[in-house]
């Protein structure tokens, strides 16, 4: 089970990837796809062709860290997700376990703002 604090955001890159990039590779693809720096501590999740493989990067303050899984039968449904735009982590999760998430809605929850937060934390009410 992956546990991760919910600072950390979750990025699926659109393309698929060879999955005999390892560490470097995978760090190159974070720059190349996301633009963005793979030190940061978010996941990037990548896919092969045939969407049987993923593998997730991370850095963890001490070096890279690659999660990956091939799927024995099946394959992952995560296209309609594959955007610029973070996914909470519990989706890549369903994903991971093989759920189509497809034809699911997520109900309204209940979500903090900005606004709330300061209402909150600077009403000086322990």
């Amino acid at each position: 089970m992956l546990s991760f604090p919910p600072t950390v955001r979750v990025f699926l890159c659109q393309v698929p990837v060879d999955m005999r990039r390892s560490f470097n590779g995978l760090a190159g693809s974070v720059e190349e796809h996301f633009q963005a720096d793979p030190l940061n501590g978010h996941l990037y999740v990548f896919f092969n062709r045939r969407s049987t493989i993923v593998k997730v990067l991370v850095w963890d303050r001490t070096g890279f860290v690659i999660y990956s899984k091939r799927l024995e039968q099946g394959r992952f449904q995560y296209h309609q997700y594959a955007s610029k735009e973070p996914l909470d982590f519990a989706r890549l999760l369903l994903i991971l376990e093989g759920i189509d998430l497809r034809d699911s809605r997520q109900r309204r929850r209940f979500h903090l703002t900005k606004k709330m937060h300061k209402k909150v934390y600077n009403s000086g009410v322990n």
